[in-house]
């Protein structure tokens, strides 16, 4: 059986964004198998996608590709708060050791941004820690925590997750 060993450093991904991006939704990190396959929320039973369907009207069945540039075209960015960490497994309690992305950097990059939406409480958390104190956050831009669309937070319903989401409605292109 193939494991991780919980020394082994891992990074996150690049992120997926226009300069012109209204929305910035952080993960934590991707989780092994969105790692593995070099795409943001590629666990099969993630909700992200069928959330963004709704939510942005990207179809989630489209190859992955092409529902990203779907997402980016409505004004959408994906990153992580964590660039690297060591992390046996894909849990967020799991992670240690953890290196934030560049964020001052981004948001120079990202003037339009309106709002940052956090996939789950780690994202949350690691930004609060670790980006809040370095007072590079724009003070116009919304900080908006939703539910995680992970797996492992199975005991919200789609619909109660979608709800919390579509707080970032208001902020998404048309």
């Amino acid at each position: 059986m193939n494991r991780i060993l919980a020394d082994t450093i891992i990074t996150g991904l690049p992120p997926l964004s226009h300069c012109r991006a209204r929305v910035l939704i952080l993960g934590s990190m991707p989780g092994a198998v969105s790692l593995s396959q070099q795409q943001y929320y590629a666990h099969p039973r993630n909700l992200f996608w069928p959330i963004m369907a709704t939510l942005a009207g990207v179809n989630a069945d489209l190859p992955y590709p092409e529902k990203t540039q779907a997402l980016i075209n409505s004004g959408v960015a994906l990153w992580d708060v964590i660039g690297s960490c060591q992390r046996s497994g894909s849990l967020d309690s799991a992670i240690r050791d953890e290196q934030v992305n560049d964020f001052a950097g981004f948001f120079r990059c990202h003037s339009e941004l309106a709002a940052i939406g956090f996939n789950g409480a780690k994202a949350w958390q690691s930004f609060k820690r670790y980006v809040l104190p370095l007072q590079i956050v724009p003070q116009h831009i919304s900080l908006i925590t939703l539910p995680s669309t992970s797996p492992a937070h199975a005991a919200m319903s789609f619909d109660a997750k979608l709800a919390q989401w579509q707080q970032l409605r208001p902020f998404l292109s048309d």
